[in-house]
């Protein structure tokens, strides 16, 4: 019955029994037949219902069988409930449904846990007080239901009281089995208390297409003969998910890693099968396979343990395919909604870590997978510098990883500019990514090198500088923009020489604001905090004294600090280096900020993925270029013609040699010196292209505009900053572990810095009465005591 289905409507005075094998049966009582098609409201079916034997709708509740399964009520609380009840039954062409009564339904609400379209079993706290029975009448060929004259029912002797089964002295409200206690109600399965009682989702909240396909294609895991399987425990994987969406339980005759035999352990039942591995391949094919069943498939639950650790992992791998962030709270919640299985958290948890395990490899393993990944680097990538180092109990201790690739765009296109930052690893073991990175021609991040260390701290941060000297070999001075941190202070001047160090403003301003904390007010920090920003982009002398000034006039102490800290290394007008007026040194987090917006990953597939990332980086760039038809980058293109626009409003005033005066409509001149590339309002030096007064003298003159900006700045110096390219490496995670080159250890986890956490621990006894010592009352002490005042 494909558009509807009969369904007769019983009233009180029937009653359930239990067999022998767990079924129920129901007798007594009279019914109804009532029409239900897909277009069928559940508002109205309830309300029909309730006005049939004058009952309050709220206080209804519709339950069925699911097709073969006499053990588990289904409730109707929504359309898509009756929708499913009809596309369950459409072959049958009748159903069985069941009405139950609340006399108290805001107070008797069960605190098990259920989903929109909750289960019942025998030992629930649902005691039917009328039932529906089925009247196998259908009008015509369309489906439409047959309301018929009301059929009567008894129970065989004539009895159509209430029933008085399962209740204690009570006949209103029914006695649960418990342990131990009246309204928590255990689970009847398979003749067990206590067991969780799994359920495909066929009776679960699974509205959503995605989750019904997922289930449908459970139950297409396993097709027959001459099916091939990748490996034997994708074939272990298929047959648990098969037997879970069928609904019976296997047991192996042999499980062996060539060879697997199952057979259903129904009594009698003759479902079987067999599957072993091709010859010279890892894969795993089915030779054979009986699948009929003469057990009733479906009608018994799955086995509740395996619904423990692997098939919860099988379940938790689709998930974490969908959303990797997803918490173990998260995926028990969702497992309980769609497939009905209740897990703690920890067997949630458990699940996770044996799914991603599958899906990732082990995070511990990974770490012997190292040895193989550096000489692949290196084999496939030629001029490539990695280094690895371990410590002498064989625990991993740091990694350097430098493409060639990324060194020559460095050397061939980039400004002498490094940017050094830090970011800790979502791992197991509590690694940190160091990274340094470049600026190309259009201002794009371009990665140049990054380790992985066990720690951070200044032995890392000099060993990193030393391989990056080593890597990039004889280079011009390098500006680099960095914490103001001590010791990678005197790495970066102990290792180049000749280099300069920008502080970071952004890491500055941090320290500022906790340093200050408390000594001045929240808006007093914000004003100080702009005008240290104008002091940092100044880019005349005057400018920054100009701003020092304002804040000595809200602060003295806060101008104190700030002339302290070494305004040299992060102001504009007194920094010595060339850092195109870029402040701070995250201007990678970008680039890397999936390091903390995916779950954990192995070590090796966090380099892999940093690999991948920079190739991808490196092509999608040099396609773009290649359609650039501007002698600068786009983004510089698009500064220059701004400063164009500002020019045509200053008047020039030729000068002798090559000094010229510019002055705007507020009178103010600046004076620029075209053969020397700088202008006094300090923007020309600092950016590396003419400012707008520059700009203004140069089209006086008639001169090319483009001869003077930086060559870093043209399309063909970015063009050859992605000339090369990084080569693809074999699947990381499909390599076995190596052995032969030495055992690596994960590093040693880290006790988490700070005190540790305490939990206090209330008493669960009564408190004691607060007395007081000296006049032996209640309810004060000596300190409140007005007896003796």
């Amino acid at each position: 019955m494909a558009k509807g289905s009969i369904i007769a409507i019983c009233q009180s005075g029937g009653k359930f029994t239990t067999g022998s094998d767990g079924s129920l049966s129901y007798t007594g009582g009279d019914a109804h037949a009532i029409g239900v098609s897909h277009e069928t409201k559940f508002n109205e079916l309830k309300t029909e219902m309730a006005e049939m034997w004058k009952y309050a709708p709220n206080a209804m509740a519709i339950k069925y069988f699911l097709p073969n399964n006499k053990k588990t009520l289904i409730t109707i609380s929504s359309n898509k409930d009756i929708k499913r009840m009809i596309d369950f039954h459409k072959d049958s062409g009748t159903v069985d449904v069941y009405a139950t009564i609340d006399e108290n339904p805001t107070n008797n609400v069960s605190p098990v846990p259920c989903s929109r379209s909750s289960r019942t079993t025998v030992a629930e706290s649902v005691t039917p007080l009328f039932n529906l029975f089925p009247v196998s009448s259908v009008s015509g060929d369309s489906g439409q239901l047959n309301t018929s004259t009301p059929v009567t029912f008894g129970d065989g002797n004539g009895n159509t009281e209430q029933p008085n089964s399962l209740v204690d002295g009570n006949t209103e409200q029914p006695n649960f089995l418990v342990d131990g206690n009246t309204g928590q109600p255990n689970i009847l399965v398979d003749g067990n208390i206590g067991q969780p009682n799994f359920l495909a989702p066929v009776g679960s909240d699974v509205g959503d297409a995605a989750q019904q396909k997922l289930y449908k294609s459970w139950k297409n895991s396993i097709t027959g003969v001459h099916q091939k399987f990748k490996n034997v425990h994708e074939f272990r994987d298929a047959l648990r998910k098969y037997a879970t969406s069928h609904g019976f339980m296997y047991t192996f005759k042999k499980n062996e890693c060539t060879r697997v035999t199952a057979k259903c352990k129904g009594e009698g039942c003759p479902w079987r099968v067999h599957a072993s591995r091709v010859p010279t391949t890892q894969l795993f094919q089915i030779k054979t396979m009986n699948a009929t069943h003469t057990c009733r498939t479906g009608t018994e639950l799955a086995n509740p343990r395996s619904a423990s650790r692997k098939l919860v992992a099988c379940i938790v791998k689709e998930k974490l395919l969908e959303t990797p962030n997803s918490k173990p709270r998260d995926i028990a919640e969702q497992i309980h909604r769609n497939f009905g299985i209740e897990l703690k958290y920890s067997q949630a948890w458990r699940g996770i870590e044996t799914a991603r395990e599958e899906l990732q490899g082990s995070c511990k393993a990974s770490y012997n997978r190292l040895p193989w990944l550096c000489q692949k680097i290196v084999e496939t990538n030629p001029g490539s510098v990695v280094t690895l180092i371990t410590r002498e109990d064989l625990s991993f201790h740091r990694l350097f990883v430098a493409f060639h690739a990324s060194l020559c765009g460095f050397q061939n296109g980039c400004r002498p500019l490094v940017f050094l930052d830090t970011l800790t690893l979502k791992s197991k073991y509590q690694s940190e990514l160091l990274t340094a990175t470049a600026l190309d021609g259009d201002d794009g991040i371009f990665p140049v090198a990054f380790a992985v260390v066990d720690v951070l701290n200044d032995d890392n941060w000099h060993w990193f500088l030393l391989q990056l000297k080593s890597a990039l070999s004889a280079c011009q001075p390098i500006t680099f923009v960095a914490d103001r941190d001590k010791g990678l202070r005197q790495s970066i001047f102990t290792v180049f020489e000749t280099s300069y160090h920008a502080y970071c403003l952004h890491r500055l301003i941090e320290e500022f604001k906790k340093d200050l904390q408390g000594s001045c007010t929240e808006d007093d920090v914000n004003v100080i905090v702009n005008h240290l920003y104008d002091a940092s982009h100044a880019g005349t002398i005057d400018g920054f004294r100009k701003s020092i000034g304002n804040i000595r006039q809200i602060s003295t102490h806060a101008c104190e600090w700030i002339l302290l800290s070494e305004p040299e290394h992060w102001a504009n007008a007194l920094f010595e280096g060339s850092r195109y007026n870029h402040t701070s040194s995250a201007i990678a987090e970008p680039f890397y900020s999936w390091v903390t917006e995916l779950p954990v990953l192995p070590v090796v597939q966090i380099i892999d993925t940093v690999r991948r990332k920079i190739m991808e980086l490196i092509y999608n760039r040099r396609m773009d270029s290649n359609r650039w038809l501007t002698r600068l980058t786009p983004s510089l293109e698009e500064k220059l013609q701004k400063e164009i626009l500002k020019a045509q409003s200053l008047q020039v005033q030729l000068g002798l040699n090559s000094a010229f005066e510019v002055c705007d409509g507020l009178g103010v001149v600046n004076v620029v010196n075209i053969d020397l590339g700088k202008c006094s309002c300090g923007d020309w030096q600092l950016n590396g292209y003419p400012c707008f007064h520059a700009v203004a003298v140069l089209q006086r003159m008639g001169e090319d505009l483009y001869n003077y900006c930086s060559k870093y700045y043209t399309t063909e110096t970015f063009q050859s900053t992605y000339t090369e390219s990084i080569n693809p490496l074999p699947p990381v995670d499909k390599q076995p572990v190596d052995i032969e080159s030495g055992q690596i250890l994960p590093p040693p986890l880290r006790r988490a810095s700070g005190p540790p956490k305490k939990r206090r621990i209330r008493s669960k006894g009564p408190k004691r009465p607060l007395r007081c010592s000296k006049c032996n009352g209640v309810g004060h002490n000596r300190a409140t005591c007005h007896v003796y005042a």
